[in-house]
């Protein structure tokens, strides 16, 4: 019985994703092209051999439109025998990508499969496929109908997700500093080093340097600093800038195959494909559906919370994470140990690797059987991925 095996993870810092923030002068197609080479060159694998390779974008426009996946394989130098397909599952969009990569070996459509993704938010920001106007709404009259003309907030769904689950502002707010505090200690620790890859960058006066360092992470945040923010979603809210997930730029990419073509060229794999599930909620409370998304991993893979030894959730907002915490009684301690969205950023379609390369890689370093990872998506989704350590 074939399997699917994760050979390696990498990925790039996240840099902030306004003019000026570290990778906002890298095309994303360059961005993705570096992850995929410095992939193959740390695990000596042929480029020629890789039957696929999936790719993640949720802005599928402009520099980030046209099969992004498929031009990071040519940009990476790669033969234009590879084939790339891009997908998108909003946010979830790269976490999809591993799903499907692991399907397709699993199945023996594939060999040797890459999955990843990319968002450049400095470059192409979010919302440049849903402009309205001359182009109409994404949501369509029927789905309008159906919901009563809503207009889908994921802020606003937030803040409705806190009221429900008697999430606080202080609350939101000492998640979002234990999330920053995390970051600094892993980057002072450097957990980070053997995951990231460092990207050549040039800048304005066309200097060339290394940008090889998460930059959202702020340092000494306090309460009292967070709760002076304004909550634009909502009057005398909870959501503030402070307690959601950052604007960011951002690659990863993971080598994934079977056990026994992993042996046969020489890679010794950090982690199985245990169980991987999506699952669906309203569209308007969208950002609950990491709930019943673990719930049915957890079902499907006949384990328990207890034996999750860490969770990566993404900190889309803090009454995302949280208020997935509170629900399904994980241990705080255990989600996100090594920081999340809300201080190493949010690179969107780039996100789902990003949090699979921090947990495969915390994973291994500290003997970690078995991990679990989930996220909100847009329009009222979630995938969640169980991974085995091997």
């Amino acid at each position: 019985m074939r399997d699917a095996v994760i050979v390696d993870a990498v990925r790039t810092a996240v840099g902030k994703g306004k003019p000026g923030g570290g990778l906002s002068g890298v095309h994303p197609v360059d961005l993705s092209a570096q992850v995929l080479q410095a992939l193959a060159e740390r695990n000596s694998l042929d480029p020629a051999t890789v039957d696929d390779v999936v790719w993640g974008a949720v802005s599928q426009v402009g520099e980030q439109g046209g099969c992004i996946g498929r031009y990071a394989v040519l940009g990476a130098g790669w033969p234009e025998s590879v084939p790339g397909l891009t997908i998108d599952r909003q946010c979830g969009s790269s976490q999809q990508a591993v799903h499907q990569a692991a399907a397709g070996v699993i199945a023996g459509q594939y060999d040797i499969a890459v999955a990843g993704g990319v968002e450049s938010m400095s470059r192409v920001p979010m919302g440049s496929t849903r402009a309205g106007g001359a182009f109409g709404e994404p949501f369509g009259p029927m789905v309008a109908a159906r919901y009563d003309n809503y207009r889908f907030n994921q802020g606003v769904g937030a803040e409705m997700i806190a009221e429900e689950f008697g999430l606080s502002r202080e609350d939101l707010d000492q998640h979002a500093i234990d999330s920053h505090a995390r970051a600094a200690r892993a980057i002072d620790e450097g957990r980070f080093k053997q995951q990231i890859v460092p990207i050549t960058v040039t800048d304005a006066e066309g200097n060339t340097g290394v940008f090889d360092t998460d930059e959202g992470v702020r340092r000494g945040t306090t309460l009292e600093q967070l709760g002076a923010l304004k909550t634009p979603f909502k009057e005398n809210g909870v959501i503030s800038a402070g307690n959601a997930s950052q604007i960011s730029d951002g690659s990863a990419a993971l080598l994934i195959t079977t056990s026994e073509i992993a042996a046969r060229n020489g890679w010794t794999p950090i982690a199985r494909v245990h169980t991987a599930v999506v699952a669906g909620v309203d569209p308007i409370t969208m950002l609950k559906g990491p709930i019943p998304a673990t719930r049915k991993a957890l079902d499907k893979s006949g384990l328990s919370v207890d034996d999750i030894g860490a969770f990566e959730i993404n900190e889309a907002f803090a009454s995302v994470s949280l208020g997935w915490q509170r629900q399904i009684g994980a241990d705080y301690e255990r989600m996100n140990p090594n920081g999340g969205a809300m201080a190493l950023g949010h690179p969107l379609g780039g996100s789902g690797a990003r949090l699979m390369t921090t947990l495969v890689h915390h994973m291994r370093d500290n003997g970690i059987r078995y991990g679990l990872q989930s996220m909100c998506e847009g329009g009222g989704m979630a995938n969640a991925t169980i991974l085995e350590l091997i």
